[in-house]
């Protein structure tokens, strides 16, 4: 497992050796510094914490200044962990590019997905609306919440309306088309979670 973190920039398409056009979302992944390193030992897993993103002094509280300073960097805005890192052995302070990823690789991309408020049942979950004639009096409800008489309430994960997206999402085998270490840009097949200049984690893929 080997992991960076990233911000996207956006979406383009790219040629491909056969003249095939392939869209991809542009990442940029600056050096990342390693904040920490984790073990079974005193953690009960093994990881490494990485840390993107310039931050200001005096948005950063004292916790933040004292463990960045182990590091010998600056406070960092986005701070993940990569689990069971197996890419080299790494020391607290070291960095992190994209280089270590090469075009062809998969990778599993995490992020924040788009938050588009509160919606009904049918925009939601994709329910079946009712007659939209005028007597029928119902259009885009709920319907039956279904409830057991002797429970008196809702079951729990019930689908229903409420706050659609901004959800922890992660796309899975993404496959890498271009790695430019000059510019520390990644370039991935298709979509990812989330707007222009979400943060993101991307590492390797656990199901290839």
């Amino acid at each position: 497992m080997k992991g960076i973190l990233g911000r996207k920039i956006g979406m383009t398409q790219v040629f491909a050796e056969d003249g095939s056009v392939v869209p991809v979302t542009v990442i940029e992944a600056t050096p990342n510094v390693v904040l920490q390193k984790k073990d079974v030992a005193n953690d009960g897993y093994n990881a490494i914490q990485l840390g993107f993103g310039e931050k200001r002094e005096k948005l950063a509280n004292k916790p933040e200044l004292g463990h960045v300073k182990k590091a010998g960097t600056t406070p960092k805005r986005f701070i993940r962990e990569i689990r069971d890192w197996d890419h080299g052995e790494v020391e607290v302070g070291q960095e992190i590019k994209v280089d270590i990823f090469q075009a062809g690789e998969f990778v599993d991309v995490t992020g924040i997905s788009k938050g588009k408020g509160t919606a009904g049942a049918v925009k939601r979950w994709g329910f079946a609306r009712g007659k939209m004639s005028h007597g029928s009096k119902y259009h885009r409800g709920n319907g039956s919440l279904a409830t057991i008489r002797d429970a008196n309430r809702v079951p729990k994960g019930k689908r229903m309306h409420g706050r659609m997206g901004h959800e922890t999402v992660t796309i899975q085998n993404l496959e890498i088309i271009r790695v430019d270490a000059d510019r520390n840009v990644l370039m991935v097949k298709g979509s990812v979670p989330g707007p222009r200049n979400t943060f993101l984690k991307i590492r390797s893929a656990v199901k290839k």
